[in-house]
């Protein structure tokens, strides 16, 4: 598959948009454990889990809960919850009460979790069955202690993937339910923006319990048939050997983690080892200083992209583009295939160069917020989301970002 494929995966689901990647490309890399998993792999090892979900007693509609760090056994059971029901990804360092709250919320069916630790969450679980996912030498992917096997129906486009929630400052977090259309939609935004291909290979450091590891750095990847390596953790000091050994073409983070790798890189020094396959860095999920943009780009050889995503679309919503188109320091781009406006106050679409509310409308939007009628009313108006985030656009399309309060 290749990104001009993109508009085809609409009406697909998770695991259909790998269905035409040839079996033996490597899917996925476990770099700790020199581990390769294949297209053909991680399909059967999805479908295994799945099966085995089903056979837990897992139904369409229920909600999996998955606590685990980065790596191959996160990325299988994401796909398989998917399959058979709906993923319910947290973060592995919540506390007790906080897993207590997701998991309520969300009415988990299961809990799935790593053979040691996560105590707080395991406290937390109470009346939810817990699943132990196991890993074998191999990077096999199972559930301990799970024998049987049921069939399992594909969903539908429209069936419901994945619920996250909101990370809003104020008020009790929104529940966000992401459909399969929505993700595939949106790894094919994020896929054709930076010209994927089954010969890139990206390097994850973002958390796969959010939509920014999920969506870029792996669904993207998946897409079009190229690799993904997903350490368990991020380390600035191991990250540039990792991307040597295993050709990463591309990375995406947060400016934070931009910042620990420019620290340790001393001025007017060669680049890293490592860095000369970068194709393109990408920065996202909170604002990069230009000077930071044009530290890296120093450092590192390679053009930074700023994009710019919320949940509620199922990731990204605008980026800076690929040379020699320009790239505007301090904007988060154009529009990739999601259409951009300011609104004011009143609901009204404002004209190119005035600031007011930055609103967005595409396939890869959430329709609404689950079971919260009170914030569907006010943050959906004429078919427009409001992102709650204050912007202006220019004569060419491109956003800069004034603001960014949360509703």
């Amino acid at each position: 598959m290749t990104p001009s494929d993109g508009a085809s995966i609409a009406s697909k689901t998770l695991l259909g948009v790998i269905q035409a990647i040839p079996a033996d490309q490597t899917a996925a890399i476990a770099p700790e454990q020199n581990i390769r998993l294949t297209y053909g792999g991680l399909r059967k090892q999805v479908q295994a889990v799945a099966e085995a979900l089903a056979a837990s007693g897992v139904n369409r509609g229920d909600r999996i809960g998955i606590a685990l760090p980065n790596g191959l056994p996160n990325i299988v059971t994401f796909l398989a919850a998917s399959l058979v029901g709906t993923a319910a990804p947290l973060n592995p360092a919540y506390t007790e009460d906080e897993f207590r709250f997701y998991l309520d919320d969300t009415n988990a069916k299961v809990l799935l979790l790593p053979p040691d630790g996560l105590d707080e969450a395991r406290a937390a679980a109470r009346t939810v069955p817990i699943l132990t996912v196991d890993t074998d030498a191999a990077g096999t992917v199972t559930l301990r202690d799970v024998t049987g096997r049921k069939p399992v129906a594909a969903p539908d486009s429209d069936d419901i993937a994945l619920i996250l929630h909101t990370s809003g400052s104020t008020g009790r977090p929104k529940r966000v339910p992401l459909s399969h259309a929505n993700l595939a939609i949106s790894a094919g935004n994020v896929a054709r923006s930076y010209a994927l291909s089954s010969s890139d290979v990206s390097l994850c450091v973002m958390p796969l319990f959010h939509v920014h590891g999920l969506v870029a750095s792996t669904l993207a990847t998946l897409s079009t048939g190229g690799t993904v390596v997903v350490p368990t953790t991020f380390s600035p000091l191991s990250f540039w050997q990792t991307a040597k050994e295993h050709g990463a073409t591309w990375y995406s983070a947060v400016p934070t983690i931009h910042q620990l790798l420019l620290e340790g890189v001393k001025k007017d020094a060669p680049r890293p080892a490592g860095a000369e396959n970068l194709r393109f860095i990408r920065s996202c999920s909170a604002s990069l200083p230009p000077q930071v943009m044009h530290d890296l780009e120093a450092a590192f050889g390679a053009p930074v992209l700023e994009a710019y995503d919320m949940t509620e679309a199922a990731h990204q919503m605008a980026s800076n583009p690929l040379p020699p188109a320009a790239r505007l320091p301090g904007s988060v781009g154009r529009g990739t295939d999601v259409q951009i406006s300011i609104m004011d106050g009143a609901g009204n679409l404002l004209p190119t160069g005035e600031r007011g509310e930055v609103v967005i409308k595409g396939p890869n939007v959430v329709r609404g917020y689950e079971n919260n009628p009170e914030a569907n009313a006010s943050s959906f108006v004429d078919g427009w989301f409001r992102t709650g985030d204050q912007g202006v656009l220019d004569e060419n399309g491109y956003l800069t970002l004034t603001g960014r309060p949360r509703k």
